[in-house]
């Protein structure tokens, strides 16, 4: 598989080509064409006349209670959960596709054809729409929800100047990191329904994704970045094999994966490509009180300084010839409290390391068994207080204590862990979830250390669970042969980050 770089992007492909057709079909000419369906933010959405078809036809979905009809909200809540990818290559493109039919099928039933899904520009404004939140008899469009504002969900990382690459398996990427945050902790925070994989019961489910759509999409502009080069799926141009094959969403309903490649090969386009340069202001702790702008240098919604834990620990262990513990912690409760779990580190598995490390920086040459490294969490289990969400841990692999801003954690971040996260890794077995730490340990000096901090770093909404809410069987250090560069392979997406099983 070619992975797109910075001399092979679109911007590349139109320099090369003569074709006045590729050069049509890319992103930001093709949006800028006639005849595109725009979707806008909820606040001016809900000023169209698109408004009323929406709420009429949010409401008779979730009156049909035949979860076999696709006109049956609970049909689109079932696709979700048996079909949905997280944490797994195309979790943006099959989302992509998602709300696209489900789009499609609210037009049907409205009979309205100039209706769009709207989205939530939470990096605006923080707080959930209050005609998602009014509790009025009879309101389609209201959940239960544990907190209504998502401030301290949000990152700017995902959007930094150094971020890329794209898809999981390239460094730096950026759909491991947006779904890593804001992405779970959106889901995490508001909590209640939306914490599960049946999160599209909530109507904002949708505008959560429409936004992630929009922000993927700004992101790509105006060449694309690192994403693999497909050409427009109508033509008979070459594009990468990253792009082959379809996404599955139902029995008898599919889309092929290039069409997801970008919003114009849909028909589709956002009223507002600008990507987040700071957060937003957040509602404060008083009645219509506000706290300032959060920027790097302030201290982080996670200013907490982790306490280190008390937890047994485990030797390493083989799994397999390529696959191999090198230790691990056990037993690690996790409560409203920030703390750290130690892994023991002898001159043996440090040895294990520096070659997986050499190894990955050199696969064609390198001899060794392991050229990946990761941090898994293993046998997960939550209650059912942590069920319910409203917060969510940045976990982090050798903070130092010193690192107390979001900027200077920023570097040891390897992902969240919430009640999202672990239902969508445990809802067909056993909750695994392993995060990618190749590059992140890679810049660690670990020569005079006898122990590797991983560490979890509670991040709550206004209302969150206290008390004892996730146990972790064990917290452990792997390294892994990762035989294929390409994450869309089987072979590949123990890169990827996703369960050895998938």
């Amino acid at each position: 598989m070619t992975i797109a770089t910075p001399g092979s992007t679109r911007r590349q492909f139109v320099k090369n080509s003569a074709s006045v057709l590729a050069l049509a079909c890319m992103p930001g000419l093709a949006a800028a064409q006639s005849g595109k369906r725009i979707r806008l933010e909820w606040q001016d959405f809900k000023r169209t006349t698109q408004y009323p078809s929406f709420l009429s036809a949010v409401q008779t979905m979730r009156a049909n209670t035949n979860s076999g009809d696709r006109n049956s909200w609970q049909y689109w809540v079932n696709v979700h959960v048996n079909y949905c990818p997280h944490s797994v290559p195309y979790f943006i493109a099959w989302h992509r596709g998602y709300i696209y039919y489900l789009e499609k099928q609210l037009r049907a039933i409205s009979g309205n054809n100039a209706l769009n899904l709207p989205y939530w520009d939470y990096y605006t404004n923080p707080t959930i729409p209050g005609e998602f939140t009014d509790q009025a008899t009879g309101n389609p469009l209201y959940a239960p929800r544990a907190n209504t504002n998502v401030y301290n969900a949000l990152s700017l990382a995902p959007f930094a100047a150094g971020v890329f690459n794209f898809q999981r398996g390239t460094a730096n990427a950026f759909e491991p990191q947006f779904e890593a945050k804001p992405h779970n902790p959106v889901h995490d925070i508001i909590g209640g329904v939306m914490a599960t994989m049946r999160s599209p019961i909530d109507p904002i489910f949708y505008l959560h994704h429409c936004n992630v759509d929009r922000l993927t999409h700004a992101w790509a502009l105006p060449d694309g970045k690192g994403i693999p080069y497909t050409a427009n799926p109508y033509s008979a141009a070459t594009s990468s094999a990253y792009w082959a094959g379809t996404h599955r969403y139902a029995s008898g309903l599919t889309m092929a994966r290039s069409l997801t490649y970008d919003p114009a090969y849909l028909g589709y386009d956002y009223a507002d490509h600008n990507l987040p340069t700071a957060l937003p202001m957040a509602a404060g702790n008083t009645q219509g009180g506000f706290i300032k702008v959060q920027s790097t240098s302030q201290p982080a919604p996670d200013d907490a300084t982790p306490q280190e834990g008390n937890f047994a620990s485990a030797p390493g262990r083989v799994f397999s010839p390529n696959r191999r513990s090198l230790g691990s912690a056990k037993d690690v409760d996790l409560d409203e409290t920030s703390v750290t779990a130690r892994i023991k580190l002898g001159p043996v598995e440090k040895q294990i390391l520096h070659n997986a490390f050499d190894a990955a920086k050199a696969p064609d040459t390198a001899a060794s068994t392991h050229n990946s490294v990761g941090i898994v969490f293993d046998n997960i289990t939550v209650n059912e207080r942590g069920k319910q969400g409203g917060y969510f841990y940045n976990v982090y692999v050798g903070l130092p204590a010193a690192a107390q801003t979001a900027h200077a954690r920023q570097p040891y971040f390897i992902g969240t862990l919430g009640a999202f996260a672990i239902d969508a890794a445990g809802h067909h077995g056993t909750a695994m979830i392993r995060f990618p730490v190749t590059d992140v340990m890679a810049g660690l000096d670990l020569t005079a250390v006898s122990t590797l901090s991983v560490s979890l770093v509670r991040v709550n909404g206004r209302n969150a669970p206290k008390g004892k809410i996730i146990r972790l069987g064990e917290v452990r250090l792997e390294v892994a042969q990762d035989v294929a560069s390409d994450p869309a392979t089987p072979t590949g997406r123990l890169a990827a980050g996703c369960r050895y099983d998938c």
